[in-house]
């Protein structure tokens, strides 16, 4: 008897490995995606502007990466103490303007070579529902808690959508492998239908899109979680966001998907690592301890002299200490 609904997820068209650099951008998932790869020493850049819920401003982040363009003071608002950007997360925000810029900045250079030199991008996304300045009709990232009545809430539709992908992937997306997916993480603050309705529009787009352009392919993260994990108790409490379990589980999906195989040796040698650092010995002054660091660091500079172009400095350093 078969009490599980397992999906058939199709293998993407490339496979991801250690020679080629990523970007990840769109919402918490792609955090959570991004910093296993960042675990297992991939070379990803996630989210040099912070969480991007709205395909709206995944496709503007993407648009000024490209364009390189920096930002002038002028493009800042303040926030009671804070100073922020409408198309950044509140993590790049300070109580100085300066200093706000300054990391803004930071965050578009680091990002443009981040797109410059990736092999492929991962995109989530995460909410068709979108909240757009009423003065300049400009659709934000964040509202940053400014009064709810400077901004119109609306839902994108999936012309919007697509259309405002189209011109990336026919310019400097063309010849980027591009993997879609759609956020798990349920918004039930815009309630169960809604929801549900933009869930299915960002579905419906990103099939378009994948339908016109061969380099696109979609693993289906909102899918694995909706229905394989179909049970409330692979959710974290606030029955919104998928719990640890969940996650590693749709990782280990998307790494039979779109990982090389090759990378899973290396994979299991940093879990044994990160199993060894997490060790805390009752006598850290034993012959016995000393003699297991020694070991793991004569197995990370072996690991060091056989992945040159990985940095295992910080592993070294802890267990030459």
């Amino acid at each position: 008897m078969q009490f599980r609904t397992p999906i058939n997820i199709t293998p993407c068209g490339f496979r991801i490995g250690y020679a080629q650099r990523g970007l990840l951008l769109g919402s918490c998932f792609a955090e959570n995606i991004g910093m296993r790869m960042k675990r297992y020493k991939l070379p990803v850049v996630f989210n040099p502007f912070g969480i991007l819920f709205n395909p709206a401003s995944v496709a503007r982040t993407l648009t000024r990466l490209d364009s390189g363009k920096l930002y002038e003071a002028n493009d800042l608002t303040r926030s009671g103490d804070l100073w922020v950007s409408f198309d950044h997360h509140g993590s790049l925000a300070s109580v100085d303007r300066d200093e706000a810029l300054k990391t803004i900045n930071q965050a578009v250079q680091s990002g443009a070579r981040a797109l410059r030199e990736a092999g492929y991008l991962i995109l989530t996304l995460g909410t068709a529902w979108v909240y757009q300045l009423r003065e300049t009709g400009e659709i934000v990232c964040n509202c940053h808690k400014r009064p709810s009545g400077e901004f119109l809430r609306r839902r994108l539709s999936v012309d919007e959508v697509v259309g405002g992908f189209v011109p990336l992937l026919e310019g400097p997306l063309k010849d980027k492998p591009v993997i879609w997916t759609v956020s798990p993480v349920r918004h039930l603050g815009d309630g169960l239908p809604e929801n549900a309705l933009s869930k299915s529009t960002l579905i419906v787009a990103i099939h378009r899109l994948i339908e016109r352009y061969p380099q696109c392919c979609y693993f289906p993260a909102f899918e694995i979680m909706t229905d394989d994990l179909r049970d409330y108790r692979f959710y974290e409490k606030d029955m919104a966001h998928p719990s640890e379990v969940a996650v590693d589980y749709i990782w280990e999906q998307f790494c039979c998907a779109a990982l090389d195989p090759s990378c899973t040796g290396v994979f299991r040698k940093i879990d044994a690592l990160n199993r060894a650092l997490a060790h805390r010995p009752l006598n850290p002054e034993s012959p016995a301890y000393r003699a297991f660091r020694h070991q793991k660091a004569a197995e990370v500079r072996a690991l060091q002299q056989a992945y040159p172009d990985l940095d295992f400095s910080r592993e070294l350093n802890f267990f030459e200490s």
